[in-house]
């Protein structure tokens, strides 16, 4: 029931933020800065909380080396393994959501967005019902990385 209420918790405070949109799961924020920023922007502040970054991954770049072109596009991967490795004790398959990932790209208007998999979304998807102040903290931390995208 927890994970339930929280889901629609979250979901209402994503609603009512206008730089926050979610649509099938996928939370999305808006960026003040231009694709190369965003990029740095979310990639140094994950640093400065200590976060490991596992990956960037340049999807355009590698789209553009197969000879197919997309616009830009960066995966950002990165966790701390005491969190996210509860979602996985909880239940194996969540691996495949963990760690965590921040997609920056840019939409074919030239907006740059991030985005990432709601957490209540992930916890449906996983029925883990017992990991709602992982799912809330998980969810604190994402949400304090993006604001590094909105101008001050």
């Amino acid at each position: 029931m927890f994970g339930r209420i929280y889901s629609y918790i979250l979901v209402a405070l994503l609603v009512l933020s206008p730089a926050y949109a979610m649509q099938n799961g996928v939370v999305k924020a808006k960026s003040a800065y231009s694709m190369q920023e965003s990029v740095k922007r979310v990639t140094d502040d994950i640093k400065a909380k200590g976060i490991e970054i596992f990956n960037v991954i340049d999807q355009a770049k590698l789209a553009k080396e197969a000879g197919i072109e997309i616009r830009p596009s960066t995966l950002i991967i990165f966790g701390n393994p005491p969190l996210g490795t509860q979602f996985i004790q909880a239940r194996a398959e969540a691996g495949l959501d963990w760690p965590v990932r921040i997609l920056v790209y840019e939409d074919a208007k030239g907006q740059v967005w991030a985005a990432y998999s709601d957490w209540g979304w992930v916890a449906k998807r996983h029925n883990i019902k017992n990991r709602g102040p992982q799912f809330k903290m998980a969810t604190e931390v994402v949400d304090s990385i993006l604001s590094a995208l909105r101008k001050m």
